[in-house]
């Protein structure tokens, strides 16, 4: 599981520079299912003094009881095991007896605590205003469920407001990282990222031995496979109603991307769209995404690679793969499958341009798409206070014409009404038959170099 830790070395730097303040802290680390919060945490904690509970929905009685059993164990005290108390007459038992001793207490999915009892945030809040000055308890709380991490916990209305001494959103590894899972070449890489997306966990599960197609099948495909049941544990998990929001997802993968074509594929109220629409955007499930100099036209897009697969591919062939029809859902696959490859390539070459994998000549502000009635440009890089601008081409393709995709690309740039002093056009494809002497070309070796 090391290789959880790729690509971690801020967050577990954050902690620890935290944790050498010697003060009291609350830290609050979020971020969706299976992101790596837990692994995260572990790391941290090594060769620490800590607590590390994971809050379950039992009931209240047993979750104290396990921090009793917990705190008995690291103080040498057994009276707490037999104390009649709650909450925060435990924490302060508790505090009584470590003073100034460094403690970290690691309170996982704490979200479970809220669902049982709402107050639990006041108590918190409580613990750390009444019982925490002058020590150097650490307490970190943690959750799967991004809305009610923000709503309960980081809101101006939370109790916690204003109390909690730092937070940390885990977020998926881009494509530089994903090569330590699946070290091939770079189109292999771009598939296995828009198939399997970003997620650590997800990623863990491939067999690095295998081709791309024989991972789709060996790990989604296949009825009993963590990756089959996924998604709907991860909407059961996150939403009250996960069947609506199956039936937004599955349409937008469907390439109904726009607020009207949305409402028109599902039926759906207009109202209820907006407010379902606004809580997948929230979760980070959904992004809504604007081109470049415009205030509307947006279209919505799934976030997550992996997601976008499913419900694209997996989703509306489920009959089938009950009744294990593999190979036959497989060959529907890879009949759509290199569009589908496309658009997501276009997506990570922008992913890479924003996490600077991709250098362009001049330091970037923005990295935005580019649309408007029949003219479309994959990427457009700026800088608002150079006036500098690149126009950017993606082609998932072998053999490119350079010089036919530049003038293309230099004439839609015309259509871009936006001030800018100086212009770079840049192709990025598998290969190149033709080569711009005006463009910057970059190949899939060149790419590779730059991982």
């Amino acid at each position: 599981m090391l290789q959880q830790f790729i690509n971690r070395k801020y967050e577990l730097k954050f902690l620890n520079d935290k944790y050498n303040e010697n003060k009291k802290e609350l830290i609050i680390i979020y971020g969706r299912r299976r992101i790596g919060k837990t692994m995260l945490i572990k790391k941290f904690v090594e060769n620490k003094k800590y607590i590390y509970h994971l809050c379950t929905l039992d009931s209240m009685d047993e979750n104290l009881n396990s921090l009793k059993n917990k705190f008995a164990e690291i103080t040498g005290k057994d009276y707490f095991i037999d104390l009649r108390s709650n909450f925060y007459e435990l924490f302060k038992y508790f505090i009584n007896e470590i003073k100034s001793d460094k403690v970290i207490i690691v309170l996982d999915e704490f979200p479970n605590l809220i669902e049982l009892n709402h107050g639990i945030v006041s108590i918190m809040q409580k613990i750390f205003d009444e019982l925490m000055d002058n020590t150097m308890l650490y307490i970190i709380l943690s959750g799967s469920s991004i809305g009610m991490m923000e709503d309960e916990l980081l809101s101006y209305k939370s109790p916690l407001y204003g109390r909690r001494t730092g937070s940390i959103e885990l977020t998926g590894f881009n494509i530089r990282n994903i090569k330590y899972f699946y070290n091939s070449n770079m189109e292999d890489l771009i598939k296995i990222n828009a198939v399997f997306g970003s997620i650590p966990f997800y990623l863990s599960l491939i067999d690095r031995d295998k081709s791309v197609e024989e991972n789709i099948k060996n790990k989604i495909l296949k009825k009993g496979e963590i990756l089959y049941e996924e998604p709907k544990i991860l909407l059961k998990e996150e939403f009250r109603e996960p069947r609506i929001y199956e039936l937004i997802l599955r349409y937008i993968s469907m390439g109904h991307n726009t607020y009207g074509e949305i409402v028109n594929a599902t039926h759906l109220d207009k109202g209820n769209i907006s407010k379902y629409l606004e809580t997948l955007i929230s979760v980070r499930l959904v992004n809504y995404t604007l081109p470049l100099n415009q205030k509307r036209r947006g279209i919505y897009e799934i976030n997550d690679y992996f997601l976008n697969f499913y419900y694209k591919f997996v989703y509306p062939n489920l009959s089938d793969l009950e009744i294990n029809n593999v190979d036959e859902v497989m060959e529907i696959i890879k009949k759509n499958i290199n569009t589908y490859y496309g658009h997501a390539f276009e997506r990570i070459i922008i992913d890479m341009i924003r996490n600077n994998i991709i250098k362009l000549p001049f330091k970037i502000m923005y990295v935005k798409r580019f649309w408007y009635k029949d003219i479309e440009i994959d990427a457009i890089a700026g800088n608002d206070e150079t006036d500098e601008m690149a126009f950017i081409e993606c082609k998932f393709s072998d053999n490119v014409d350079g010089i036919k995709v530049f003038n293309d690309l230099k004439y839609k740039s015309l259509k871009v009404d936006y001030k800018r002093n100086r212009e770079y056009f840049i192709i990025i494809a598998k290969s190149f038959k033709t080569k711009s002497e005006y463009a910057i070309n970059i190949d899939f070796n060149i790419l590779n170099t730059y991982l």
